[in-house]
């Protein structure tokens, strides 16, 4: 594999690995604002996160290359609402799919054909994910921060799988 794809490839396994931490700390945010649907479905999208690292991690490693992890920074603590949350995700999801794609286009660069097709899950995979952001925050549009609706959106949540 050409070295600045295994750096790319590394990178992206940091910021997979960033994206879990994130979400994490959301689901803490939404456990101390008593939403514990909201922090359940934040720690699945933290899970999600950690599996697409070892996705990555593991393609790597099936061909022969060392995985070097490196620094993850400190995520957001605190935030005014679960407007903003949502707010925040859609725009990191945004920030992923950049990413991905700038991977895409640099194994595409290098002519690495298995890792151009083992890619293409993860372009498809950023599409559920801005789609999810975008649904959760038109709905918190809807239901005033203040008012009954947020408690059914929790409720609602909760029963991600």
């Amino acid at each position: 594999m050409d070295k600045k794809l295994q750096k790319a490839f590394n990178d992206q396994i940091k910021n997979e690995l960033y994206s879990a931490y994130i979400y994490l700390a959301m689901a803490a945010y939404f456990e101390a604002e008593s939403l514990p649907g909201f922090a359940h479905w934040m720690k699945m999208q933290y899970k999600e996160e950690v599996s697409h690292a070892m996705k990555l991690f593991e393609f790597l490693n099936d061909r022969g290359i060392r995985v070097l992890l490196q620094a993850i920074a400190q995520p957001t603590l605190e935030y005014t609402s679960a407007l903003e949350v949502f707010e925040e995700t859609l725009k990191h999801e945004k920030e992923v799919t950049s990413l991905i794609n700038e991977l895409y286009e640099l194994a595409k660069q290098v002519n690495d054909n298995a890792s151009s097709v083992f890619l293409q899950w993860f372009i498809g995979e950023q599409v559920e994910e801005e789609k999810n952001a975008m649904q959760i925050i038109e709905t918190l549009k809807i239901a005033k921060p203040e008012g009954p609706a947020l408690i059914m959106l929790d409720r609602e949540l909760a029963k991600r799988e």
